[in-house]
């Protein structure tokens, strides 16, 4: 067991939030970088919030952004099971180690006590009630408790709980790769619990056996588990183990950088911050994927949250990501997550997506509709259209014109710009081009400037009224665009409609 290996561990309680998702990236392209492994561990301990399909969706939504695990509970590997649920009764022998060697006592406290001390405490003002060394002699454990006492407990079925002994007054001391030193005094931690009731490890145990037993050498995550580094560092000096390096990643912010971001803000602005759809009670709620996002447009939008090579570049595909990164250049920092970047890294991915490609969707979308199209005008619809959105899915709304004549026309555009001197120039030109079906938007234009010099007439004074003419609107795709697309006949067809519907707006 060699060189860098590295794991994504998510508990399947939900969905996968987008700062899981950056984790899950920063550990792939910091192994891929040191031609290490990316591990995927599902830590399911927690009985209470485990979702069936929740270890599913997580690895669906790896999948669908191309994070590829070389081991984990799909692919198997050398350390199966890769499943914390699966491996219960590892944890329990590494709990009892520790308690034979006074590291870790039993502690018989119902939570119907505890309760009952922390409002004693509540009301006197007091602090919080912290299970340590100086409140751990009020409590019913091995610590307090006669040798005999303890073993009757076990020995009857009384629940109980493993804690660790964490020491009074000792500096505990760890070099964090993004952060630094970081130094915290043991007072301030609490005999954190590590084997639950029902013989279930807690995270703690739990990812500090697993990290060992699996060969872990570098610890990425996210920044709010840095209070609890200490806590494993502290287990680590227990069993004697070499703790592998730390990093932990700066929080991801509300677009406006106050606070972390939540499921609530994304609800509240609009953006999707799950990477694929998630069924919430009866609520779908939307994911990147569903809301029309590109993968490779996730993936470079994510892989700048915190993390940036330096340069003025911002566009970056996998294998320049795995080039380039590094954990040097991860910023302490929260990053603000800015929704309309990620749409600007989805303009740029469908701008140099392969027009064929996106055609056929027009033409399913198209065809969900009830309508048909030719798949040569699909791609001239996608030429003339992609410049001027977002997402795929908002191509057929622009694209109205082509299966749709104008039911009525914009009054404002009418009043102004409906003159007699266009109307006789848009009379000409339909004329002209009636039977002209297979031009260049070259030659339609050639037609429509010979029309407008004959008449003596400037492109300006007809154009608007040209476009309303074709579309009813004021605004819209390239308008030569549109007639090379629509062709001569229909061309004519709406021109002659629409002077006929509005003869008696004529203006002078």
């Amino acid at each position: 067991m060699n060189g860098v290996r590295v794991r994504f561990a998510p508990s399947p309680t939900g969905a996968l939030h987008i700062g899981g998702v950056r984790t899950a990236l920063f550990n792939y392209l910091f192994a891929k970088k040191h031609g290490g492994t990316f591990i995927l561990r599902i830590e399911d301990t927690d009985e209470n919030r485990f979702v069936p399909w929740a270890e599913k969706y997580i690895v669906d939504a790896l999948e669908w952004l191309g994070i590829q695990a070389d081991e984990g509970p799909v692919n198997g590997g050398e350390f199966a099971p890769y499943r914390q649920s699966e491996r219960k009764d590892i944890y329990s022998e590494y709990a009892m180690k520790l308690v034979e060697e006074g590291k870790a006592y039993y502690a018989f406290d119902t939570a119907e006590e505890l309760n009952v001390l922390r409002e004693k405490l509540k009301a006197a003002k007091a602090s919080s009630l912290n299970y340590n060394a100086v409140s751990r002699v009020q409590m019913k454990n091995s610590l307090t408790l006669s040798d005999d006492d303890v073993q009757n407990r076990i020995d009857s079925g009384e629940p109980y709980v493993i804690r660790i002994n964490i020491p009074l007054k000792e500096e505990i001391r760890f070099q964090d790769q993004v952060r630094g030193w970081v130094v915290v005094q043991s007072s301030t931690l609490d005999d954190k619990v590590l084997l639950k009731s029902d013989g279930m490890p807690t995270y703690h145990l739990a990812n500090i056996v697993d990290d060992h037993l699996m060969g872990i050498t570098h610890v990425i995550r996210g920044e709010e588990w840095l209070p609890s580094a200490p806590l494993h560092v502290i287990l680590y000096n227990y069993f004697e183990w070499t703790a592998p390096m730390f990093a932990h990643l700066p929080l991801l912010l509300k677009p406006d950088g106050n606070g972390k971001l939540s499921k609530r803000d994304a609800e509240k602005h609009g953006f999707p911050i799950f990477p694929l759809q998630w069924l919430d009670g009866d609520k779908k709620v939307q994911g990147f994927r569903e809301s029309g996002y590109y993968p490779e447009a996730v993936l470079n939008f994510i892989a700048l949250l915190g993390w940036n090579p330096g340069g003025e570049q911002e566009i970056f595909g996998m294998k320049e990501l795995i080039d380039l990164f590094t954990i040097e250049k991860v910023h302490k920092s929260g990053a603000k997550f800015d929704i309309q970047k990620a749409n600007w890294f989805n303009e740029h991915y469908l701008g140099v997506k392969d027009e064929k490609s996106i055609a056929r969707q027009l033409v399913a979308d198209v065809e969900d509709k009830g309508l048909t199209i030719d798949d040569d005008v699909s791609v001239e619809l996608v030429q003339l259209l992609k410049d001027r959105v977002t997402f795929e899915s908002e191509l057929l709304p622009l694209a109205k014109f082509y299966f749709e004549e104008p039911i009525s026309y914009d009054d404002d555009l009418v009043s102004k710009k409906w003159t007699a001197q266009a109307v006789n120039v848009l009379a000409e030109f339909a004329s002209r081009v009636e039977s002209y079906e297979n031009g260049s938007i070259d030659d339609f234009k050639s037609i429509l400037m010979n029309v407008l010099d004959k008449q003596d007439v400037k492109m300006g004074k007809v154009m608007p009224a040209l476009r309303l003419s074709i579309t009813g609107e004021t605004t819209g795709p390239d308008l030569m665009g549109m007639i090379k697309i629509l062709g001569g006949h229909r061309v004519s067809q709406r021109i002659l409609k629409a002077i006929n519907s509005l003869a008696d707006r004529v203006i002078d």
